[in-house]
């Protein structure tokens, strides 16, 4: 059923830094799809998942020199497509894959994502997302089995298989993600990716060859040990959605499950990281 979402709109000074922290604050919070402003930051919660003492958790914020200037606005169900048509603007990376909705004209480029996100997080914009596209492009998974855990849009996924992987399975625990998802694959005509809504205990027996993971730091520290007993040897592993100052917890973390740090990419103090998983 189709739901009232509580669009907080916020004005931020400094602007960059302190977006990206208000950012990562909201996240835990339930907001569930974010668009960057020239001014700050638009978030999205659900109207049932609404409180205004959630506020309170931003009030701390002001200790580390964060101006924060809010308003709230009710969103209706039907009303929901209009505002991501009037903010979401197709991107193209290194000028091989453009990501658009389809309210968007045709993009003339080697990989042309379809994505509708309505409620889920990853059109290629935030800055983890494109990183991490660019992992894909940059390591192609061709012949690979993938795992794309807190898949949003489904378009790692989605880009994953246009570039060749086989066997793919997308993975969030957020309702409207996997729906969004399901929809997602078939507007790009996708074949190989198998979505499922859960999350990491949800993966059993299965060995991939790739797992990209774009969720939170405390996430994925969780997950780790996970996703390396789920890596083949040599496999490839891409993590994102934490910051710079977090680098050393993760790698450590990594390093205790067989995984050794490649190279990682940073954006606005917002990091991705390859790791690959020995074999001994």
């Amino acid at each position: 059923m189709a739901a009232t979402y509580i669009q907080l709109n916020l004005k931020i000074q400094p602007l960059e830094i302190g977006r990206d922290i208000t950012l990562a604050v909201l996240s835990e919070l339930g907001f569930e799809s974010f668009v960057e402003t020239e001014v700050g930051l638009e978030a999205y919660i659900q109207e049932q998942d609404w409180q205004l003492d959630l506020l309170d958790q931003l009030y701390p914020l002001a200790e580390k020199g964060l101006d924060i200037g809010w308003s709230l606005t009710a969103i209706p169900p039907e009303n929901w497509n209009a505002v991501w048509e009037s903010d979401f603007q197709p991107i193209v990376i290194e000028n091989k894959c453009a990501v658009r909705a389809n309210f968007h004209d045709p993009i003339d480029v080697p990989y042309e994502l379809v994505i509708t996100p309505k409620m889920s997080f990853g059109t290629g914009h935030h800055q983890t997302t494109n990183m991490m596209l660019n992992y894909l492009l940059q390591y192609p998974p061709t012949e690979h089995t993938l795992l794309d855990m807190g898949c949003g849009t489904g378009v790692l996924a989605i880009l994953a298989e246009k570039l060749g992987a086989k066997e793919l399975d997308a993975i969030d625990v957020e309702p409207w993600c996997y729906e969004n998802t399901v929809e997602n694959i078939k507007m790009n005509n996708c074949q190989q990716i198998v979505a499922a809504k859960g999350d990491s205990k949800i993966i059993t027996n299965k060995i991939y060859d790739t797992i990209l993971a774009n969720i939170n730091m405390n996430v994925l520290l969780l997950d780790i040990p996970l996703f390396s007993k789920r890596l083949k040897d040599n496999g490839r592993l891409f993590l994102s959605g934490f910051y710079t100052q977090d680098i050393p917890a993760i790698e450590a973390k990594a390093n205790q499950n067989g995984l050794h740090l490649i190279e990682f990419k940073e954006k606005d103090n917002w990091v991705s990281a390859h790791f690959s998983k020995s074999n001994g």
